[in-house]
């Protein structure tokens, strides 16, 4: 019989649809029966989650487990990276795009038998000006979208889903574009886009997987811009690229890159960040981080 051992869990108690309470511990507890972990749960804010990240670090744990959504796992990759303590996941967020693409289910149980199984990957990570994400990050549109959804979120209390379709019409009403340099390998260019976006390798922009990676090990940043749009042209190549017939002359994806340099006249310029909206000085340096995170995952 193996031996059990007690492992730190940090549960984001705001992740997913509704806010998690003490009964968590006793689905957790469940969840790991009879697998030889024992689960040391503890429910946190999500800005939490990077200090017990960096405790485990400390203390030479040789893995933490996070529950949340993407957000959740990315403040821990930021801390996890390039250390020897591992990552194991429990998908409790709305989306949970790292989960998905790694093979993990989200079935609680599931997932829990995953983490006990103990098979370690190292996958990319990527980052900008020093700060982590695991999925992707975009200049333009999509940030005002996620800023108001927060605000309905916190002011109104409305689910992330309902806010996100308001705060979309919301933007569209403010449709405007970005004028960026970008920068690779000394090749400059000069452009105005309502959208750039930037993803830890490649993703899929058409059915029958819009938004899914086939690997996260290839080492290389997926760079997409959105051609200059009027309004109702923007959302007709969103739609378009939904259902698998994006023209040429809505969408330029870039050769893969190891690193990009994002230029602006602004002063700041507001970014998302794995779904989460910050403001950083250009210029901003994107760059992938190769095999830097160990993870639990088939």
């Amino acid at each position: 019989m193996a031996v059990s051992r007690e492992v730190l869990v940090c549960i984001n108690r705001s992740s997913g649809s509704a806010r998690r309470g003490d009964d968590e511990r006793e689905k957790i507890a469940a969840a790991f029966e009879g697998t030889g972990i024992v689960p040391r749960v503890e429910l946190c804010a999500g800005g939490e989650i990077a200090e017990h990240a960096e405790r485990a670090v400390a203390e030479g744990a040789d893995l933490l487990i996070v529950g949340g959504g993407d957000g959740s796992i990315s403040a821990a990759a930021g801390v996890l990276g390039g250390t020897k303590t591992a990552l194991g996941i429990l998908p409790l967020g709305t989306l949970n795009h790292f989960a998905r693409d790694l093979g993990i289910p989200f079935d609680l149980a599931k997932a829990a038998q995953i983490i006990a199984a103990g098979q370690r990957r190292k996958v990319d990570v990527a980052e900008v000006n020093g700060r982590t994400f695991i999925n992707n990050s975009a200049i333009g549109l999509y940030p005002l979208m996620v800023i108001d959804r927060e605000t309905q979120q916190k002011r109104l209390g409305r689910s992330k889903r309902l806010a996100m379709l308001v705060a979309l019409a919301r933007t569209l009403a403010r449709f405007n574009h970005q004028r960026l340099t970008l920068s690779v390998e000394g090749r400059k260019a000069q452009l105005d886009t309502p959208l750039l976006f930037v993803g830890n390798n490649d993703y899929q922009v058409a059915l029958p997987a819009p938004g899914r990676r086939e690997t996260l090990e290839d080492g290389k940043l997926s760079v997409m811009v959105l051609r200059r749009k009027t309004r109702f042209g923007f959302v007709l190549s969103a739609m378009r690229a939904l259902v698998g017939r994006a023209r040429r002359d809505d969408l330029v994806q870039l050769p893969p890159v190891e690193q990009l340099k994002v230029d602006s006249r602004r002063r700041n310029l507001t970014l998302s960040l794995d779904g989460e909206a910050v403001s950083l000085v250009p210029p901003l340096t994107y760059r992938i981080r190769k095999q830097a995170l160990t993870v639990i995952a088939p």
